[in-house]
């Protein structure tokens, strides 16, 4: 069984019950869940013409390789409307992101683990450091906790409060 971290976002539609139904499409379908972060509202990384995010990070333990995981995280995109003609920080119902597949470092035509450009985003850090904040990124030698404290991305993440 591996420790897998994927990051969950959505923009789009309703973004509550979407992201509540990929992450009961992953727990039937990729792994169990260990932890899942609170979700935080994020602006938009990469463009000012989107509307903001809601975001979160779970943790799963999983025995499928990197490669059978991102299958089964494309096919829940997929069935939860997500549709990929190409552009960059495109809105988007849903987008589910493997951030590190244990320690393994890994760099093929479809998947580059760990996430390229995590350490560069707080929307990704933030929720990350709720579940994972002593996980040691396996190329950088640095914590999470260390990459959040380090991270120069300025754009807002909050903890999304929820109304009774």
């Amino acid at each position: 069984m591996e420790r897998v971290c994927l990051m969950l976002g959505s923009n789009l539609g309703d973004r509550i019950s979407l992201i509540n139904k990929a992450i009961k499409l992953i727990e039937e379908n990729v792994g169990v869940n260990l932890k899942t972060s609170p979700v935080f509202l994020t602006a938009p990384w990469g463009t000012d013409n989107s509307l903001p995010y809601l975001n979160l990070a779970l943790s799963l333990s999983t025995d499928k390789n990197a490669e059978a995981v991102l299958t089964q995280i494309l096919s829940i995109e997929k069935e939860l409307g997500r549709s990929r003609d190409g552009s960059l920080n495109a809105p988007r119902t849903i987008d589910i992101d493997i951030v590190f597949y244990g320690k393994q470092i890994l760099n093929t035509e479809n998947l580059t683990l760990p996430h390229p450009r995590m350490h560069l985003r707080r929307f990704v850090l933030q929720p990350l450091f709720e579940i994972e904040p002593d996980f040691i990124h396996p190329v950088l030698n640095l914590s999470v906790a260390e990459l959040l404290n380090s991270c120069t991305d300025n754009l807002a993440v909050s903890l999304l409060e929820f109304s009774s």
